[in-house]
């Protein structure tokens, strides 16, 4: 009875080529699972950006009704729309965002009146994944929302 009892004690631990298996199973699943996620990570946070330029835009709507139509100017920027800026300032309700708006990465956004892309409107741009503006992955405010 105690030889059977070693047997079986004995074969319930894995072995080292049961180990190896598993581990060389479990490397080729991460080998082709983590590159699709990485991949999708971008987007996700370009989506996330966009979400965002939306959402300043509304603030802004809120912020151009309580100034009689009057945007930000471009040197108050964005940081106008959560803390109240010199001129006008009786007439600030925000603070209409929490914080001053970042992109996905944690850069700030730029914000321009009037602007580049917008010329009769403003611009709201991230830089984008490159963290540089002016290249193809600048990621900005729709021309016919930017217009008042």
């Amino acid at each position: 009875m105690t030889v059977r009892r070693r047997r079986s004690s004995l074969r319930r631990a894995f072995t080292l080529i049961e180990v190896l298996l598993v581990l060389a199973i479990l490397g080729v699943i991460a080998g082709m699972v983590v590159p699709r996620l990485i991949g999708r990570q971008k987007y996700a946070n370009v989506d996330a950006t966009r979400l965002t330029i939306k959402g300043i835009e509304q603030a802004l709507k809120l912020y151009a009704l309580d100034h009689f139509g009057e945007l930000p100017p471009t040197q108050a920027g964005l940081k106008s729309l959560v803390v109240a800026p010199g001129q006008n300032a009786e007439r600030w309700r925000g603070p209409y965002v929490e914080s001053v708006p970042r992109d996905a990465w944690g850069r700030e956004l730029n914000y321009a009146l009037p602007g580049k892309l917008n010329p009769q409107g403003y611009d709201i741009i991230s830089a984008g994944p490159d963290g540089l503006f002016g290249t193809q992955d600048d990621i900005a405010n729709d021309l016919e929302v930017g217009k008042q």
